[in-house]
């Protein structure tokens, strides 16, 4: 749970473009967050049901910069159940629940599960506003990450067999003339591979180009690319 800081309550929003998204079936408390939010720089976007607000997101560009703010106990779909239909979309967005008294073992739970964070009732504004600035930052750098993710996959798929194949061997450190044994080929020809795909992997030393490998392989087992 956050803790206020030292800060004062002029804190800005780091992340201008981002979209806060308040979803809360108390109209009150939902028009209160969405105003004082307002009132300190966020563009808001606020929703009463899990259902209006996947609704709207369905309708709108999934790609936008984002975080949410979600009561953990919503008529319908509960805030739970959204961060799992959240995740099972594949939308990594930041959420914070928002949690009443004797809601704190079901607050870390979903923290397990993936969430950013909570905040209690009655809500300290000046911890609010240093939770979305988080929360934004933290969206803002998944997005960073995932743009350079696509770019590494685009790379890598300019690669042709052969080319794989040299880089196999390279990584699992064998020296040209044991690359081109392997694959029956001359060492000028592994030279020649070897050039190739480290010019369409955009790298200019060995190192490097294991480092970019091993981090493009990682990404592909955890089904990032």
């Amino acid at each position: 749970m956050r803790q206020a800081t030292s800060n004062p309550t002029n804190t800005k929003p780091s992340i201008q473009s981002g979209v806060v998204y308040v979803i809360d079936d108390d109209e009150a408390m939902r028009d209160s967050l969405a105003f004082f939010l307002k009132a300190n720089g966020f563009r808001v976007s606020p929703h009463e049901s899990a259902e209006r607000f996947l609704q709207s997101l369905a309708a709108s560009d999934q790609q936008t910069l984002g975080c949410a703010l979600v009561d953990i106990h919503l008529g319908g779909m509960s805030g739970i159940e959204l961060q799992e239909t959240l995740l099972n979309m594949g939308l990594n967005i930041p959420i914070a629940f928002i949690t009443g008294h004797g809601e704190i073992t079901t607050a870390v739970n979903a923290l397990k599960k993936g969430a950013f964070d909570f905040i209690q009732k009655p809500i300290n504004e000046e911890i609010l506003i240093g939770l979305i600035n988080e929360m934004l930052s933290k969206a803002y750098l998944s997005k960073e990450q995932s743009t350079e993710l696509k770019e590494i996959k685009e790379r890598f798929r300019l690669l042709t067999q052969r080319e794989v194949d040299v880089l196999d061997r390279i990584v699992a450190g064998r020296i040209n003339k044991e690359v081109g044994l392997d694959l029956g080929i001359s060492i000028k020809t592994v030279e020649a591979h070897r050039a190739n795909l480290m010019e369409k992997l955009k790298v200019n030393r060995a190192a490097k180009l294991l480092q970019l490998t091993l981090r493009y392989r990682e990404a592909k087992a955890k089904g990032l690319v």
